[in-house]
C-alpha cells in the first residue's frame, strides 16, 4: 500500500531522529554507569567478568531498581560481576545494546518495537515482561469534568511517537475525534513535553493535562491534578505491557546460562516484590535515590506504586496491539514482529521455579 503524504513525513523525521519513540518515562539521552562487586569464591556465569545491565531511574523499571537493590542479579551471576547502566531514554538504551556497552537492558514497548525494526529484525529479542499499567490520563478539575471534555484542550504527551503518545492518539481516533499524529493538532491539541517538565507546565496552566506513566502522573495529582482515565481500563484484564527485557541477540546466543542467570534473578525479585510491597517500595525509592539523587516524597510513591503491577508475562499480544495502534495513527507502516520474542530462557527459568509458562502470542524467533 503506497504511504500517504503524512505518512511519508513521519517516516522522514523518524529517519533523521533513529529511534525516536522513547521508553515510558523517557527524560533525555545520557547514561550512568556503576558496578557492583563480585562474590568472591565464586564461579564465573558461562566464564564471563561482567554483565552489563541497562535500565531506567523510574518505578516502571521497579524489577531493575529492586533486583539491584536487593542484590539480585549479583547473587544469580556470582562469580561474574554485574554492571549497571541507568539510562534516561530508549533510544541511547538501544545505542548501548547495539554497540555491546550494555548486553541486557529493561526498556519499554516502543523502542523495542523500534529497534527491532530499524535492525531488520536483527539487533534484540525480547525475553521477558517486567511491567503493566501506571499510565493515566491526569486533567486540570477545573478545566476538565468528564471525557468529552478532552475535546479542544490541551494535553500533553511524552513525545512523538513514545508508547502513551501512541495511546492517547488512539484513543482520541476511538472518540471520533480527528488530530493529526505529527503536529498534534486538531479536535484536541496533543503537547510532547518532556515528562520531567510536565508537572511545571501544568502548574503554569499551558497544558489542560497530560497522558502520562508513573510516577509523572502521580505528580500532576500532587499537583491538583484529578486522574480522569486509567488506561489499564482500556485493555482486557486491565493488563499492558509497559516495560520489557530486551537482550543483544549476540549475547543471547553466546552467552545462555547468563541470559538465564538474569532472567531467574527477574523472576525472583518479581516474586519477593509481590511478597514484599511495603519493603520492595522502599528498596525501589532507595535505588531510586542512588541513581538520581531524589527519591520520590510519598504523595508520589505511594500511588504511582500502587498503579504498577510487575509480571514475567511480556503480555506479547498487548505489544502487537500496541504496535497496531502507531500503524493506524500513520506513525509506524505495519511491522513484521514475528521473532521479536524469544521466551524459551525465561520459560525454562519458570519451570525450575515451579511458575507457569508464558506466551508469545506467535511472535517467537523461529
Amino acid at each position: 500500500m503506497p504511504a500517504t503524504p503524512a505518512l511519508r513525513r513521519t517516516l522522514a523525521v523518524l529517519a533523521a531522529l533513529p529511534l525516536l519513540a522513547l521508553a515510558a518515562c523517557g527524560y533525555g539521552s545520557q547514561a550512568k554507569e556503576n558496578t557492583e562487586q563480585a562474590i568472591a569464591g565464586a564461579p564465573k556465569v558461562d566464564g564471563l567478568d561482567s554483565v552489563k545491565i541497562g535500565y531506567f531511574g523510574n518505578l516502571t523499571h521497579a524489577t531493575a531498581l529492586v533486583g539491584r537493590h536487593q542484590d539480585m542479579f549479583q547473587k544469580e551471576l556470582g562469580g561474574t560481576t554485574a554492571e549497571y547502566a541507568t539510562f534516561n531514554a530508549g533510544p541511547s538504551e538501544i545505542e548501548a545494546l547495539n554497540s555491546g556497552s550494555i548486553d541486557i537492558g529493561w526498556i519499554g514497548p516502543s523502542p523495542a518495537i523500534n529497534g527491532y525494526i530499524k535492525s531488520g529484525g536483527k539487533n534484540l529479542r525480547v525475553i521477558s515482561g517486567s511491567a503493566s499499567g501506571g499510565v493515566k490520563l491526569v486533567v486540570d478539575p477545573e478545566k476538565v469534568t468528564s471525557l468529552k471534555d478532552v475535546k479542544g484542550k490541551k494535553i500533553a504527551t511524552p513525545q512523538l511517537g513514545n508508547t502513551q503518545d501512541v495511546a492517547f492518539l488512539n484513543w482520541i481516533s476511538e472518540q471520533g475525534w480527528k488530530v493529526d499524529a505529527e503536529s498534534g493538532q486538531g479536535d484536541v491539541s496533543v503537547v510532547r513535553t518532556d515528562n520531567k517538565i510536565t508537572p511545571d507546565a501544568y502548574k503554569s496552566g499551558s497544558i489542560d493535562g497530560a497522558w502520562v506513566p508513573e510516577p509523572t502522573a502521580s505528580k500532576l495529582v500532587a499537583e491538583g491534578g484529578r486522574v480522569l482515565l486509567d488506561e489499564a481500563d482500556l485493555w482486557p484484564d486491565k493488563k499492558f505491557v509497559i516495560t520489557n527485557v530486551i537482550v543483544s541477540q549476540n549475547f543471547l546466543k553466546e552467552h545462555p546460562k547468563a541470559v538465564e542467570a538474569v532472567l531467574r534473578a527477574s523472576v525472583k525479585t518479581n516474586k519477593w516484590i509481590e511478597a514484599n510491597p511495603d519493603k520492595a517500595k522502599a528498596a525501589a525509592n532507595a535505588q531510586l535515590k542512588a541513581d538520581t539523587g531524589k527519591p520520590l516524597p510519598a504523595d508520589v510513591l505511594d500511588p504511582a506504586w500502587q498503579s504498577i503491577q510487575v509480571t514475567d508475562d511480556p503480555l506479547a499480544a498487548t505489544l502487537n496491539t500496541e504496535a497496531e495502534h502507531a500503524v493506524k495513527a500513520g506513525l509506524l507502516q505495519k511491522p513484521d514482529l514475528t521473532g521479536i520474542y524469544d521466551l524459551a530462557p525465561l520459560n525454562k527459568v519458570l519451570k525450575a521455579e515451579g511458575e507457569p509458562e508464558v506466551d508469545d502470542a506467535d511472535l517467537g524467533s523461529k
